[in-house]
């Protein structure tokens, strides 16, 4: 009977699994990390509706349940309290339900968005970090397995998000942006994270996921950033204040969290629709290099970088001093010293103008053209030979 109820939560583990980017294998880890969301009632319902679809409209999803209506809101408003379905209408006004993965974007980020918890729901949480540690350690052992292959495929991946830049330095001062560079083809929407936030009615704010999955296993953030930075629009939005994920926000309350974010250094990232760079964003998360997914997954050799950004740090060798401040705060290591001045790797720069905005002499500027930033993981030594590396 184990056995058996093992095998539907590894069937059900797949297939939220495969709703995501992130090639996640089906192990004993993932069917834990399954059966901490999910019930045997809540497994077989995934099973049946989501095996070959994603989303499905109510109309679709009561036929392929085989729900009546009562029973249908109670398990779908379970498992969206839970992270593993969003339920929002669509422009139409037809509710949609959408299987959500476990990761980018989906379980675990709603998980840790909220104020931790103390007591035993703690000691929960804690298991259940400890779980996502070990599969993203995983991944990272699938990712350097695989790695002559997967380096053929990360030229085609869309940028996961964009990086939107800090365009003011830390006295107020408008960071230089020269604009006489190639035309940007496309169109985005926004420029700054301030014309996302005046475009939309609906905006919420919760915990960055980040940063409590790292206090939860028991460390802290080195850079002391703000916690409750991870913003939402729009629908998201919606949809996280309604779960009890987020709390909504005034425009005016969202700009001054902006700005403390930025003032801790952070990186603005923002996501859109389908990983489509023309559409809406329905999400800012604000990085910081200690803990954000981006950052640490491609350093520990588990994942890419790839992004999209707009904009390029340009140095000025006259009027750098050599302070090192650049090359403390640039989240992807792309600065370096030489010859005593900061000297910027193009291919790594994310342009998010953290560096401008921290230089105390006024070196660094922006420049603006849409690009593409794919940097592959770090190949890594093989486990217990000679320098290799277990984290």
């Amino acid at each position: 009977m184990r056995v058996e109820q093992d095998s539907r939560f590894a069937e059900a583990a797949g297939i939220i699994a495969r709703a995501g980017t992130v090639p996640f294998q089906v192990s004993p880890t993932l069917v834990e990390i399954a059966k901490h969301y999910l019930d045997e009632r809540e497994a077989d319902f995934v099973i049946r509706c989501f095996g070959d679809r994603t989303t499905l409209s109510q109309d679709e999803l009561k036929a392929v349940s085989g729900l009546d209506d009562d029973a249908l809101q109670r398990t779908t408003s379970a498992l969206a309290r839970k992270g593993i379905l969003f339920d929002q209408p669509n422009t139409r006004g037809v509710m949609v339900y959408r299987l959500l993965p476990f990761i980018v974007v989906g379980a675990f980020e709603y998980t840790f968005m909220r104020p931790l918890p103390e007591g035993a729901e703690r000691k929960d949480l804690e298991r259940l970090a400890g779980l996502y540690r070990t599969l993203l350690g995983e991944l990272r052992d699938f990712v350097q397995g695989s790695y002559d292959d997967l380096l053929q495929l990360y030229p085609y991946q869309p940028p996961v998000d964009r990086t939107v830049p800090v365009l003011t330095s830390g006295t107020g001062r408008t960071i230089p942006v020269d604009r006489a560079i190639e035309a940007v083809e496309h169109v985005l929407p926004a420029r700054t994270v301030q014309e996302i936030i005046a475009k939309n009615d609906d905006i919420a704010v919760g915990h960055c996921f980040c940063r409590n999955y790292t206090r939860v296993l028991g460390r802290s953030c080195a850079t002391d950033a703000p916690s409750e930075v991870c913003f939402t629009f729009g629908k998201s939005a919606r949809h996280v204040v309604n779960q009890g994920f987020a709390r909504k926000v005034t425009r005016d309350e969202a700009l001054r969290l902006m700005r403390q974010a930025e003032e801790a250094g952070l990186v603005h990232k923002a996501f859109h629709n389908g990983s489509n760079l023309e559409k809406e964003e329905n999400s800012v998360c604000n990085c910081c290099k200690d803990c954000c997914d981006t950052f640490t997954l491609w350093r520990s050799g588990a994942a890419p970088l790839i992004n999209a950004t707009t904009h390029l740090a340009i140095i000025d060798p006259t009027a750098c001093t050599g302070c090192e401040v650049c090359v403390e705060r640039c989240p992807v290591d792309a600065i370096a010293m030489k010859d005593g001045v900061a000297v910027r790797e193009e291919s790594y720069c994310i342009g998010c103008g953290v560096c401008a905005r921290f230089c105390p002499a006024y070196a660094i500027s922006l420049q603006e053209g849409l690009r593409r930033v794919c940097v592959p993981p770090p190949r890594l030594r093989p486990v217990g030979a000679p320098g290799g590396t277990a984290a």
